[in-house]
């Protein structure tokens, strides 16, 4: 058969293998139950290409160099530094340079983080497998797979391409990374509707996904980007990587600043000229303007309280990949998480019993065997004989082994099956002496098209023993005349199991002949006593409900989407309070919807069901469009477009593929929930010490710029050294200084200060709310305002009181050094008054956050060197002050605290009587402030 007639298959999500029996398969495909031949092989490979992920080249460093530079502020200060050296104040220019270079340098190494995602999708592809090639068992490399192959599945094998079932036996799939589902696929071979979702396509397996037990046969059709694993790799080139609400804020901010320095460096620069300035004296003013009004500073502090950020956030078990996930956290409106491991334990577990005696539930979760019986909620001492007969059955017809390891249990098999030995074990019941006393003779292994497993005991007094367990429709039929009667009775107990999204097993027993060795079909075909069911359930994680609640009382909204089935979802989302009085959404119901529609859906529910990776990212996007900042949690390849597309992505550590985990923003290394209520407390904190720095930082900018404008709009031009020059209160060098060295040292311990009392019990910062907000701006012209008169009444009396004496040279470093001096002694006032942006210092502590002091006393030392060190008085052109000048200019700079003291208080009884006429009624729940 040649290949050239063969038309090239589709995914399987866009082609209905599933839908088709084996022989339609084969036919459709031109292939056959032995294989292709070798020559058919070759020419579909070239025809298909390999079976790969392609993946597109990352960014490389000269583009993200290029965007470091490519800011209009960089752009300004660059222009500034070259035209200072061509005017040849060859020393300030290379300042201002440096001052490039670090800025640069700084925005380079944060952003180097190139996405692995799609390359550690490729790795999920195995490198060899068997196939049939003429009939042949041959193996060959993965990547010559091609459609049509027929291929051979193993326990423990890694599933090389999409591929149709065409045989097997006793085959399960693990298929969590991909579709969510929380335990082993079982796989049969049967066609399903074609309109099924990916994890009801039972009789299809799929690349990337592991073979936990069994075996089958099942030919290829589809590979590389036709997979569902290659669909999720476009997807994930597709998902767009947002900026933060902060990185925007200070984006906006930068050109709007870019543009009011331009406009003001030109004014001056014409008031300059008509003033009669030299050229080149106006064209200096004009740059230290920019140097002064430009916060050199700012991105250094931002990218270091990120920085601290990240390392608190390590503490609390979550590893930050990318830096500005820290501030986008404390945005956080919504998150959506997926279930299995990430909101629930991945550990099934029996929850309750029932049996034709009495029903019982079972206490205790995961692995562990601690827990008991209970009856109406009272704790049973002894397990009734009805009980322990069940449990007994269950634990003996499995093929489950449970062991400590180091303190831990764990499971080695199917984990329905490890539930039914921990459930015994909790009752009292031995396991391992069990399977002594009662030795396995045979058994008939769990096959889809049965629904059950039996297995043949012999005791120790020479009886034989036959238990089966299973689907409970199948198990009944195989009951005796008597036990159908129960059967409507059962059938109840299973529905109501199954609505508490329990998955439900039957139990049944018989007795055989002392001499049977043999189990064959017909010796299970009847005549069982239905000894009860056993309904067990992957149960929600303890910290993870609190920590949904600390959400909700955050603001946030969690929503939870999964893979797993409706029910199950449904009766999850209840246990963990996600407040979802109606049925969960599914996959199928998302398909149908158009983009509309679906953003109203998903502002009401809570919890989604049975979804694709195509629905997951559809749902991300409908709560973006709604202006809500995103974060997403998974562990699994299936999660890896939306954890990209999220504003934040976080994925888990322990569990996590590692597709998620290059996708994602955030790893927890602990896979547990809980952290991530964590970590938006401690990103919360960081943006309001961000903002503690932004209003601390912007004043002093404003304030240099207001004092040379002034400067250049009124001071005299004197005749210094046989040169008219224009008196400049301050000089370049001196600007950066302050703008450096002095901002930095004091903004930066404002970043370690302790989250706000109320940082959890407040709702969410609107998306659109600006960092300038109108309290930053009116604060921030104030202090600006009261720096700039300080600075500029002290330079004045400084100047005319010592020019007569030591001439107008001396005077002006002299009045210089103390202007600068005021500048930096008001600073360090004003950083106190940051603290705490609304409160009093003294409520917040005084020595609550010792790294203030500890940069105040850095910068005293620092100043000193800058006012009294020879080589810094060359270098800044200072000159020596005496204590009677650094008297006032401390005098003069203390009169920001009882300004802004006073101003605290007035606007926090302004607040207090705000807060009392928009109280909210009692018990009204919280939710983020979203604009219409």
């Amino acid at each position: 058969m040649h290949a050239s007639n063969l038309s090239r298959p589709s995914s399987p999500a866009g082609a209905s293998w599933h839908a088709l029996a084996p022989e339609a398969v084969l036919e459709r495909i031109q292939s056959t139950p032995e294989g292709l031949s070798e020559e058919v092989g070759r020419q579909r490979l070239a025809r298909y290409g390999p079976n790969v992920l392609h993946r597109e080249n990352p960014n490389g460093p000269l583009r993200v160099l290029f965007r470091q530079v490519n800011n209009p502020l960089i752009w300004v200060l660059f222009g500034s530094a070259v035209l200072a050296i061509a005017l040849g104040k060859v020393t300030d220019g290379l300042v201002v340079l440096a001052v490039v270079v670090l800025n640069t340098v700084i925005g380079f190494v944060q952003e180097f983080r190139a996405g692995k995602a799609i390359e550690a999708l490729s790795r999920m592809v195995p490198e060899v497998v068997t196939v049939l090639r003429g009939g042949r068992k041959v193996t060959i490399p993965a990547p010559e797979l091609v459609p049509g192959d027929v291929v051979l599945l193993a326990s423990g094998d890694k599933v090389p391409a999409d591929m149709r079932l065409i045989a097997m036996r006793n085959l399960q799939i693990e298929e969590a990374a991909l579709t969510g589902e929380s335990v082993p696929v079982m796989k049969q071979l049967r066609p399903v509707a074609e309109d099924a979702g990916l994890g009801d396509r039972s009789n299809l397996v799929f690349g990337g996904t592991l073979v936990t037990s069994g075996t089958g046969t099942a030919v290829v059709v589809a590979t590389g980007a036709q997979t569902e694993l290659g669909r999720i790799s476009k997807m994930l080139g597709e998902a767009t990587d947002l900026q933060t609400p902060l990185t925007k804020a200070l984006a906006s901010i930068g050109r709007y600043l870019t543009v009011a320095i331009l406009l003001v460096s030109v004014l001056l620069l014409g008031v300059g000229l008509l003033r009669g300035y030299q050229v080149s004296d106006a064209l200096m003013v004009a740059i230290t303007l920019a140097v002064a009004a430009i916060p050199e500073g700012l991105p250094a502090i931002v990218t270091i309280a990120l920085a601290i950020g990240v390392q608190r956030m390590a503490a609390r078990r979550a590893v930050i990949r990318k830096l500005p996930a820290v501030e986008t956290l404390g945005s956080t409106t919504v998150i959506c998480s997926d279930k299995t491991g990430t909101l629930t334990r991945n550990e099934m577990t029996v929850q309750a019993l029932w049996t034709p005696a009495g029903a019982w539930s079972v206490s205790g979760v995961g692995y562990e065997p601690r827990g008991r019986l209970l009856q109406g909620g009272v704790p049973v001492e002894e397990a009734p004989a009805a009980a322990r007969e069940l449990l007994r059955a269950g634990s003996l017809c499995n093929d489950c082994a449970l062991q400590q390891r180091d303190g831990t249990w764990a499971l080695t098999g199917d984990p329905t099956e490890g539930a039914l030995l921990v459930a015994a074990e909790k009752a009292g019941l031995r396991v391992e002496e069990l399977r002594a006393c009662f030795t396995r003779v045979d058994a008939i292994p769990f096959e889809s098209e049965n629904q059950f497993m039996a297995t043949l005991h012999g005791d120790t007094e020479g009886g034989r023993h036959i238990f089966l367990k299973g689907a409970p429709e199948a198990v009944l039929r195989r009951c005796a005349r008597g036990d159908e009667l129960l059967a409507g009775t059962v059938l109840a107990e299973v529905e109501r199991m199954a609505s508490a999204g329990m998955r439900v097993l039957a139990v049944a027993a018989k007795e055989a002949p002392p001499a049977f060795s043999k189990l064959e079909m017909e010796d299970v075909a009847g005549g069982f006593r239905l000894l009860g069911l056993q309904g067990m359930i992957d149960p929600p994680r303890e910290e993870a409900i609190a920590a949904v609640r600390a959400c909700h009382e955050a603001g946030i909204v969690v929503k939870m989407i999964t893979g797993d089935h409706q029910r199950t979802a449904e009766s999850i989302g209840q246990e963990l309070g996600l407040g979802t009085a109606g049925a969960a959404v599914t996959g199928r119901q998302i398909a149908e919807m158009d983009d509309a529609r679906l953003a109203e859906v998903v502002a009401s529910t809570s919890v989604f069901a049975r979804v694709a990776p195509e629905h997951k990212l559809r749902l991300v996007r409908a709560l973006q469009s709604q202006r809500h900042v995103v974060a997403m949690t998974g562990d699994g390849v299936n999660d890896a477009p939306a954890l990209k597309q999220a504003n934040i992505g976080v994925a888990m550590g322990i569990t996590g593929t590692a597709v998620s985990k290059e996708a994602a923003d955030i790893v927890l290394t602990d896979d547990n929930f809980a952290s991530i209520a964590a970590a938006v407390e401690e990103g919360r904190r960081v943006y309001d010490n961000l903002i503690k720095s932004l209003a601390f930082v912007l004043p002093t900018n404003l304030g240099l710029a207001l004092i040379l404008a002034f400067g250049v709009a009124f001071f005299p031009i004197e005749q210094v050294a046989g040169e008219l020059r224009p008196l400049m209160p301050m000089l370049p060098t001196q600007l950066l200084w302050i703008n450096l060295v002095a901002t930095v040292a004091l903004a930066l311990p404002l970043a370690f200060e302790a989250k706000e009392l109320n940082v959890m019990r407040r709702p969410p910062r609107s998306p659109t709310e600006p960092v300038l907000s109108r309290f930053v701006m009116v604060r921030t012209l104030v202090a600006a305002v009261l720096m700039a008169a300080g600075a500029i009444g002290l330079f004045l009396w400084e100047y005319a009181s010592e020019a007569p004496r030591i001439g107008h040279e001396m005077a002006l470093q002299e009045a210089q050094t103390m202007a600068v001096t005021t500048v930096i002694l008001f600073q360090i006032f004003y950083m106190l008054m940051c603290r705490s942006l609304k409160g009093s210092i003294f409520k917040l502590g005084l020595f609550s956050n010792p790294t203030v002091f500890v940069g105040i006393g850095m910068l005293v030392l620092l100043q000193i060197g800058f006012i009294y060190l020879p080589f810094m008085q060359q270098v800044f052109g200072t000159a020596a002050l005496g204590w009677e000048a650094l008297g006032l200019s401390a005098l003069v700079a203390a009169v920001i605290l009882p300004v802004i003291g006073a101003e605290k208080a007035w606007r926090s009884r302004q607040e207090r009587a705000a807060s009392r006429d928009r109280e909210p009624p009692r018990g009204a729940r919280i939710g983020p402030r979203l604009p219409a």
